[in-house]
């Protein structure tokens, strides 16, 4: 854990993991542009090809990175559609033609609120005041926060103590049910991570919400690093069920790369503490990718069963490779040790946060370890997930949206 930022030895070589003639920012559009496409007379993304479809908590990802590239415009367009959506803090998981009744994600609400924040940083504040159906955009994100508050009608809350978001199981980007593979009922720490910089972007014109940022940051700091796992290992959810405060919830040691988020929207500020979640986070990665859980025996235990059969070892949760029958095993491993591409610059951005200048061109070289993917599979794009073990065999979708848009959102964060 006291690992300096940037030591560790990985991999040989990345410094020339693309070659000097290929410009990874000239592939940005026309990569993207693929995953833009028309839902009657608005712009959506499809979350990847060749099977999903026009997802919130995907779209909302994707849209970090679009907003910084040169879709402005439609960048925009689905902030505005999206927000429409929005009814007592929530908005769709998964849309299909007219039916958006899936509102179970605790997470897109949120990243609703950081893709517009973006948007105002890079573009222009008078975003909030865009026409949503009605409302402008800044009432229908004050709407989010005060129903997150008070509760959202799928269960959604804040613990009123800690400032905390309790979320119910299957709610955020690791949702798998049947079996449940990683339920998170609780409070996982990227939602607060989230929760925190919504907070601070609408604090910005009300007070209130400064404050309470404040108390989520103090919650996070003294509630996340208490694990057997040591002072400076966060936990990546306390585990709690609807009306258990998070003070009272069961900590965990799972490690997971959902913490980097902590880091990278402002959450966690002490400073060793930040160092902390880099040095656990070394242990995920792999070239170009990301394990969801590190390799290591784990005393929380999380059973994954279906029909009454235990699917996997409490104990030792890792699951190596991403195959097999659906429900029996790839659901099993699709959180628990498989890679995934969209998380893993998150690390190389906390690294740059963390270390500064003196780490860029590490950060950066980690980052180009991607080239790999970009290079197989479907030229010039990344995959969904790979093995968790070597030689990371791609699996899930072989072209994902959000895997491409966080690498060139970071990439145009590290590129010296």
């Amino acid at each position: 854990s006291g690992t300096a930022p940037g030591s560790a030895k990985f991999p040989p070589g990345c410094d020339d993991c693309i070659p000097a003639e290929v410009n990874p920012a000239a592939l940005f559009a026309p990569a993207m542009r693929r995953f833009i496409v028309k839902r009657d007379r608005e712009n959506t993304i499809i979350a990847g090809y060749p099977w999903f479809l026009d997802w919130g908590r995907d779209t909302l990802i994707a849209l970090r990175g679009l907003v910084k590239g040169e879709f402005e415009t439609e960048a925009a367009a689905i902030i505005r559609q999206f927000a429409c959506f929005e009814k007592d803090g929530t908005i769709p998981n998964v849309i299909r033609g007219l039916d958006d009744r899936n509102r179970d994600t605790s997470d897109a609400p949120l990243y609703l609120i950081v893709a517009a924040r973006d948007y105002a940083e890079h573009h222009s504040n008078r975003i909030l005041d865009a026409s949503c159906g009605g409302r402008k955009l800044r009432d229908v994100l004050r709407s989010i926060v005060e129903h997150y508050r008070a509760g959202t009608p799928n269960g959604i809350v804040m613990d009123e103590e800690s400032g905390l978001i309790f979320s119910p199981p299957h709610f955020t980007w690791m949702d798998t049910n049947f079996p449940a593979g990683t339920p998170r009922e609780g409070y996982p720490i990227e939602i607060q991570a989230l929760w925190y910089a919504s907070l601070e972007f609408l604090g910005r014109e009300e007070p209130e919400y400064q404050a309470l940022a404040a108390r989520v940051t103090a919650s996070i700091e003294e509630l996340y690093f208490r694990s057997a796992a040591g002072p400076l290992f966060c936990s990546d959810c306390l585990h709690a069920g609807r009306g258990v405060p998070a003070r009272d919830a069961v900590p965990d040691d799972h490690n997971r790369p959902n913490q980097l988020l902590a880091v990278t929207l402002g959450a966690v500020q002490d400073p060793v503490r930040r160092r902390g979640i880099l040095a656990s986070a070394e242990e995920l990665l792999v070239p170009g990718g990301i394990r969801s859980l590190a390799d290591r025996p784990v005393q929380y235990r999380l059973p994954v069963e279906r029909d009454g059969r235990l699917l996997n070892d409490p104990e030792r949760p890792y699951r190596a490779s991403y195959r097999g029958p659906e429900d029996t095993s790839r659901k099993v491993a699709y959180h628990n040790g498989t890679v995934w591409c969209w998380p893993f610059p998150a690390y190389c951005e906390a690294l740059y946060l963390v270390g500064g200048e003196p780490v860029r061109q590490r950060a950066f070289s980690l980052l180009l370890s991607s080239a790999h993917y970009f290079e197989t599979g479907v030229p010039g794009q990344l995959p969904e997930v790979a093995d968790g073990d070597y030689p990371h065999r791609a699996g899930g979708c072989a072209a994902q949206a959000w895997s491409v848009s966080e690498f060139f959102r970071v990439y145009g964060i590290l590129k010296p």
